[in-house]
C-alpha cells in the first residue's frame, strides 16, 4: 500500500517555531525598550547627571566629507551638551576603518569649528558599531559616567548595552528633524537588539582595544594626520 506524505505536522512545527521566533523578538524588544526608557533625559537633566564625557554615536559621512543629515544632528547635539556643561570632554565613536572614510575626523572637525577645544574632543577610530563604541568607551578611555548621544531609536540599544556592560549612561536624543527612510531603520534596529541583546550576554572584546586612553586626558593624543 503507497503512504501518503502528511504535511501538516510538518507545517504544525513550522507555525510553532515561526511564532516562538516572533515572540522572542517582540520580548526581547519589549524588555530592551522598557528598561531604558527612563534613562532617556532631557539636555538639562544631562547636565545635572555629572557624567565623565559625552559620547557621539557615528554614522555616515557623505563623499564630500560632509556629515549626513543624522550625523550633523547628534553632532549638534553633542556640541549643545557640552557647551551647557553636561560633561567636560566629547569622545567622537566612528568607522575609521578605511583610509578614505573617515567619520571620526569629519565628526571632530564639526566641534572645532563650532568653538569646541580640540583637546576637549577624542577620536574613537575604531568604532565600528555600538556595541565596540561603548565597550571602549569603559575599557579604552576610562569612562564610567557617559551621555550617549544619537536618535531615539538607537538610544534603547546604546543605554542597553552600557547597562549591561557596568557602564553608568544616560541618553539625550538627536532628533532634529524627520529623516527619510527611517521605517526601513526602524526594522532594521529590532533586529538589532536581538544581536546586541545576545552581543551584551556574551561580551566578547571589540576587534580592536589598544592602550589604555584617559577621557581625563588630553583628546589631541587621538589625532590623526587627517585632522
Amino acid at each position: 500500500m503507497k503512504l501518503r506524505f502528511n504535511p501538516r505536522p510538518l507545517i504544525a512545527v513550522l507555525a510553532a517555531a515561526a511564532a516562538a521566533g516572533i515572540a522572542a523578538v517582540f520580548g526581547i524588544n519589549t524588555h530592551v525598550v522598557g528598561s531604558t526608557e527612563n534613562r532617556i533625559v532631557s539636555p538639562e537633566e544631562a547636565k545635572s547627571f555629572g557624567a565623565d564625557c559625552i559620547v557621539v554615536l557615528g554614522c555616515k559621512v557623505r563623499d564630500s566629507g560632509e556629515p549626513s543629515d543624522m550625523l550633523r544632528d547628534r553632532l549638534t547635539r553633542g556640541v549643545e551638551l557640552y557647551n551647557l556643561g553636561a560633561a567636560p570632554k566629547i569622545i567622537m565613536s566612528g568607522d575609521h576603518g578605511r583610509q578614505n572614510y573617515n567619520e571620526v575626523g569629519t565628526m571632530k572637525h564639526f566641534a572645532v569649528d563650532r568653538g569646541v577645544p580640540s583637546s576637549d574632543v577624542f577620536m574613537d577610530h575604531a568604532g565600528f558599531s555600538t556595541y565596540e563604541t561603548v565597550y571602549r568607551a569603559k575599557e579604552v578611555f576610562g569612562a564610567k559616567k557617559v551621555v550617549i548621544v544619537t536618535q531615539r531609536y538607537h538610544l534603547y540599544r546604546a543605554l542597553y548595552i552600557a547597562n549591561s556592560l557596568g557602564l553608568e549612561a544616560v541618553g539625550v536624543d538627536s532628533d532634529l528633524e524627520t529623516y527619510r527612510g527611517q521605517l526601513k531603520r526602524d526594522v532594521r534596529e529590532v533586529l538589532a537588539r536581538c544581536k546586541d541583546f545576545l552581543t551584551s550576554i556574551v561580551r566578547p572584546e571589540p576587534k580592536y582595544l589598544g592602550d589604555a586612553i584617559p577621557v581625563s586626558g588630553d583628546g589631541d593624543i587621538t589625532n590623526d594626520k587627517y585632522f
